[in-house]
This record gives C-alpha cells, structure tokens and sequence, in this order.
C-alpha cells in the first residue's frame, strides 16, 4: 500500500527544521515507496527555498510551488491530486500533528474503513478562542450531517483514494471531506492522535475563520437536503407558505362577512399577499434549481450513484460484454 503525505505549508520557515525533524521516525515505519509532498501556498518567507533544499536531499520528498496564496483547502487539494498513493494523508505544517499516528492511521484502514479521523482529545490550544469554538462547531457539523466525528478540524487524516478522487473542494471545505467520502459510500471512523503545543510561528487560525465554516456547513446542509431533489427542498416552503396565504386570505373574509370587518381595517390582506408572492417565488426558484441539477447531472456524464462492486457466477456472462451487443 503506497501512502502519500500532504503537506501545505504557508509561512512556516521558523519550523521546517523541526517538521522535517518529526517527519523522520514516521517514515522509518512506514513502507520505503512512501511520499511526502509539501505545497508551498505561496509563502512569503523562506519557507520555499528551505523545503528545496529538503528535497534534494531526500526522494521520497517533492514540492508543489503554487503561484499565490490560495488558502489551505486550495493547497490541499493540489497536493492530493499530484499524489500518487493509495492511500492519501494530509497533515499541518505547525509542528503540532504527530506523523508518528500515521501507521496507526493506516492499520484503521486495514480494519475495513476508507476514512480514519484523527482526534485531538488533549488539544494544546487555548480554551477560549479554540477549543471552545472547536466544540461546538463539532457538535454542530455531526448533528445536522450525521457523521460523528469529535474533531473535523485536525487535519490528520486518511483517506484511500478512491474514495476521494473525485471529491472537488473549495471554501474552507477540506475539513468536510469526511462528509463527502461518506456521501460516496466511505466507511468512516476516527481514533485518538497527539497534539504539541506550537512551538514556531503564528498560527493562522482566528475566530474569523469559525464563521467560513459555519457558512460552508450552511452549504453542506443544502447540498445534503436538496442537491438532488431542489424541488422538493424549494417546493415544499413554496406549497406551505401558499397554504398559510390562502388560510390568512380566508381569516380575513370570515371577519368581513361575519364581523363587518372592512379588508383595509386589518393587516390581514397584505400579510395574504406576501405570502402568496413569496410561495410563487419559492416553487420558482425550486423549478429553476430542478433545471439546474440535471444540466449539471447530465453536463458531467454524472450518475447520482456509486456502485461499489457488481457480483456475478462465474457462468454468467460479462455484464460489459452484454452491453457490447446493444
């Protein structure tokens, strides 16, 4: 089983020492025809020139420069698609992920699993600004996508390839590929890995970056709920908001014919009125959607499945070979 290692890195000159330093007892376990591949995302420092020098001094490294910083997801995504392995595993540049989890990652997979999750149990973070956002971001992302995980944000991670290559990631979306692999069929699970206190640099981690994520976890429930069937998603708050219309429009006549209640007395009408509008609105806005799914569907040759393997008795023919007569 061929591994692949991706690293991004961004402005980690201070450290690239230490992280080569760690990396070493990793690779020593693991079988010689590993790989590791650092994308430099841009670094201003010389975090570039460093990791250069690593390479050369070692095969199983390679460089990935890209032009600009594009952001931790955009590096990921790069160094997984030039990986070469079976098995892809990405890991922080900080110094703070143990490489030496990575066999322990890699004997999970042997368990059966596509997806095996690292968890920082005993995180060397701040409470407040960190661990406490964490927490609830975890609960909030397990909750309303029903992949339990305790720790989506470490990095550490690994994924067999097949379940990932076509997963397309943009945003802050790398620490929901988890989520994806899961949609395409993945058995997913996680175990306890270490965590060090950083000891170079700055991290690049904010409370700012808490509200990306809850943005992308906003857009993963949707794609979840209605990716597939925008129709339904859209149509059923349009048929339900033109139902309180026409039952708000009946209220008001009951008061004018029973009461003597004139329609301009109350707000009734109006309240009929924006309802209705925003019901049409809504089984639109579900129709073009609906459009909008199968031109997707249909431009990529996608199919909204995945057959994992087709069994058959050894007299049976081809299943290929019978589609070769049509």
């Amino acid at each position: 089983m061929r591994v692949s290692i991706v690293i991004p890195v961004y402005n980690e000159a201070e450290g690239i020492s230490a992280l080569s330093d760690l990396l070493q007892p990793a690779l020593a376990l693991l079988a010689d025809s590993t790989e590791v591949i650092f994308v430099d995302d841009g670094s201003s420092d010389d975090s570039a020139a460093q990791l250069a020098r690593l390479v050369e001094s070692d095969g199983r490294l390679q460089l990935v420069r890209l032009r600009r910083n594009y952001g931790q997801t955009a590096a990921m995504m790069a160094g997984m698609q030039q990986a070469s392995g079976d098995v892809i595993v990405p890991m922080d540049a900080d110094g703070q992920n143990d490489p030496t989890d990575i066999p322990r990652l890699l004997a999970k997979l042997d368990e059966g699993f596509d997806v095996v999750s690292g968890w920082r149990r005993e995180r060397e973070d701040k409470a407040l600004t960190r661990r406490l956002p964490s927490v609830i971001a975890n609960w909030l992302i397990s909750h309303l996508l029903g992949v339990p995980l305790h720790d989506y944000g470490c990095t550490l991670k690994a994924y067999r390839r097949e379940v990932i290559e076509d997963v397309r990631l943009y945003g802050e979306m790398h620490r929901f590929i988890p989520i994806f692999a899961f949609w395409e069929g993945a058995r997913v699970t996680e175990i306890v890995v270490g965590h060090h206190a950083r000891k170079f640099g700055k991290s690049k981690y904010g409370l700012g970056r808490v509200v990306r994520v809850l943005l992308d976890l906003l857009t993963l429930v949707f794609i979840d709920r209605a990716l597939d069937r925008p129709m339904q998603f859209f149509g059923k708050i349009g048929f339900w908001m033109l139902v309180a219309a026409t039952s708000v429009f009946g209220w008001a006549l009951v008061l004018k014919l029973g009461y003597g209640v004139s329609l301009i007395q109350t707000p009734l009408p109006l309240l009929a009125t924006s309802l209705g509008l925003f019901g049409i609105l809504f089984l639109l806005l579900g129709i073009l959607a609906e459009i909008m799914t199968r031109t997707y569907f249909e431009s990529r040759g996608k199919a909204p499945y995945k057959i994992k393997a087709v069994v058959t008795s050894a007299a049976s023919p081809s299943p290929k070979a019978e589609r070769a007569r049509w």
